[in-house]
């Protein structure tokens, strides 16, 4: 990777002095003669224009490049006018090179990069039909989230870029505020719990006292690490910057929430309970949209109703089978079942501490241990490694069971299996296999981690991601890792299975919810009924899925389509047909389209045939 980015620093401060000095006219419409000069420049081009998506890949630090550490991303109206344009641009001189001079290779990111371009034009149209507070991903949680968890600070020089962010919380907030302001011009507003949860999230945010806050204690904590980072901070330099951090918080961060809290209070008395997307001005359409972008393919929602449907009776007829080989008589309602073995006592940790530590331990052993297998499905396997962490408690109660972040380029952080340790209570040991596979590996850890690995993928593809490509090998995974033997038994094999069906579940209620008008409370009953998934877990989820239109179906749709490949591979190869090698052509191209997915295969299975 440092190779790969040494090779374009040259190109990269070029594009730097371009942007200060000669201006950004003769940059864009520049033509280079080589298409993958032209691939570098599109990812600068867009990558400079968000200074924390470039503290988060880390490409540039280790080069002496830092003054993006100083900023947030700008998030105004401006702004997205300003990436419009540069879109189009994008797309307009990427259509003047001629795509029969093309190698393979550079034809296959061309076909991804026109993908990418066309499909943010096309959404130019919806703007603003997005909620970016809410009580999952938005903007007030994640942004302390990645001042705590992405910040890199080693050094003095860094832990004063940390304040500098913090002192312009309150442009970034201001330019929040503008976006909310046109989404509510336009008609769009989230539904009354989202606006019930953010307000009671901002209000313990701002309520501890300024020096006790957690944006200053990260900061505390951070310089106390210094020291073994070979960068001392003396006791006076760790005293001025920490009083510079609680002055900012109580200055600037405090005040900023504090007008956001006012405004989203004043949202709460005309908000509606309407919880689909259906809702929205041309709603419909939007969420058609959605689905495209989330599955990348062209099912409409009707269709995917009625794959769940179908998935959802398959998949419980096979946890019927299993129930009965164990002895359970009552099968008929498998989400009564599922709940039962739920609260079983020989499957649950002691909800305390000592319980929460153990939870981590196990994951991590659960890892560790299929990792040291992965050779024999596995042609090329991570750098990178990966660990296991909390779920940050402020942000813990609204959160999804588990996430992944992944590593940065230059090594300093590794890839994070994120869980939730506050609901020990609805986390039987029988699902923690297959969540540790799906999260880590051979799951979204192997899937981004080789990506970003690839010497020979333009930059773009190496940070580029589809949902259902992303999502859909994570839940390969899962499958993959039964199939491999890591699935130890029959319970654990249960706990595989309600994890699909929690995945099938979601392509009838994320439907359900935004095409066929059902209400929050209706999706809530059809997921326990049908999953046996505990009321807390469930809650979170389907208000996850009102938040992110669609989102929720890229993952059963992605998986259908791996498995659809690897069997046609098996077909049409016979003994030809190497696992490691379908991984290596899934894996080693980096996220695709669906679509662009079958091109390649297909093109595999040719190639493989013709060598005989």
């Amino acid at each position: 990777m440092k190779k790969r980015v040494g090779k374009i620093i040259g190109l990269v401060l070029g594009l730097v002095v371009l942007f200060l000095g000669i201006g950004v006219v003769k940059l864009i419409w520049f033509k280079p003669l080589s298409i993958n000069h032209y691939f570098e420049r599109v990812f600068w081009e867009n990558t400079w224009a968000n200074p924390q998506g470039l503290s988060s890949l880390r490409l540039l630090e280790q080069y002496g490049i830092t003054g993006h550490n100083k900023k947030l991303t700008d998030i105004s109206t401006n702004a997205k006018d300003e990436a419009f344009r540069r879109t189009e641009r994008q797309l307009e001189i990427l259509q003047q090179y001629d795509t029969a001079s093309l190698s393979a290779t550079e034809l296959l990111s061309y076909n991804i990069l026109r993908y990418n371009l066309r499909t943010d034009l096309e959404g130019q149209k919806w703007r603003w039909h997005d909620y970016p507070v809410n009580q999952l991903f938005g903007y007030q949680s994640d942004l302390p989230d990645f001042m705590i968890n992405t910040h890199n600070i080693d050094n003095e020089a860094d832990a004063k870029d940390y304040i500098q962010r913090l002192q312009v919380f309150g442009t970034a907030f201001d330019q929040l505020l503008e976006g909310l302001r046109m989404r509510e011009k336009a008609g769009v507003m989230p539904p009354q719990f989202v606006l019930d949860r953010v307000i009671k999230e901002v209000q313990g945010f701002v309520k501890p006292a300024p020096a006790d806050h957690i944006l200053v204690s990260n900061l505390a904590a951070k310089l106390d690490t210094c020291t073994a980072k070979g960068h001392p901070i003396t006791v006076a330099e760790r005293k001025d910057l920490l009083n510079a951090a609680t002055a900012a918080v109580s200055e600037i961060v405090y005040p900023a929430y504090q007008q956001l809290l006012s405004y989203l209070v004043a949202q709460q008395k005309i908000a509606t309970s309407d919880d689909g997307v259906w809702k929205l001005p041309n709603g419909d359409a939007y969420y058609q949209y959605q689905l495209k972008v989330n599955t990348t393919s062209s099912y409409t929602a009707d269709e995917i109703h009625q794959i769940g449907l179908a998935e959802v009776a398959r998949i419980q007829h096979q946890m019927r089978t299993i129930l009965a080989s164990q002895g359970h008589t009552d099968t008929s309602d498998i989400g009564k079942a599922m709940e039962n073995l739920a609260h079983d006592p020989r499957f649950l940790y002691p909800n305390d501490a000592q319980g929460r530590a153990q939870c981590l331990a196990d994951y991590t052993s659960l890892i560790n241990n299929i990792m040291a297998g992965m050779g024999q499905a596995f042609s090329t396997l991570p750098k990178a490694p990966v660990k296991v962490a909390r779920i940050p408690e402020f942000k813990e109660s609204t959160s999804p069971q588990a996430y992944y972040n992944s590593p940065s380029a230059d090594g300093s952080r590794p890839g994070i299996f994120y869980t939730r340790l506050d609901i020990l209570p609805e986390t039987p040991k029988w699902g923690m296999a297959t969540l540790a596979y799906h999260e880590a590996v051979p799951g979204h850890h192997f899937q981004i981690a080789l990506q970003q690995e690839m010497e020979d993928l333009p930059l773009f593809r190496k940070y580029n991601g589809y949902n259902a490509y992303a999502e859909g090998w994570a839940l390969y995974a899962e499958r993959l890792a039964s199939e491999l033997g890591y699935i130890k038994d029959a319970y654990q094999d249960l706990g595989r299975l309600q994890a699909e069906l929690f995945r099938a579940v979601r392509l009838v209620v994320d439907t359900g919810i935004h095409k066929k008008r059902w209400k929050r409370q209706e999706a809530i009953d059809y997921m326990v009924k049908n999953t046996g998934m505990g009321i807390q877990d469930v809650t979170s989820e389907i208000e996850r899925y009102i938040v992110m239109p669609g989102q929720a179906c890229g993952y059963k749709i992605g998986m259908i389509k791996i498995l659809a490949l690897r069997e046609k591979a098996k077909a049409e190869l016979g003994p030809k047909f190497s696992l490691p090698d379908f991984h290596a052509i899934v894996l080693n191209n980096g996220s695709m389209p669906l679509q662009v997915l079958e091109e390649v295969v297909d093109k595999y299975i040719k190639e493989r045939k013709a060598k005989g």
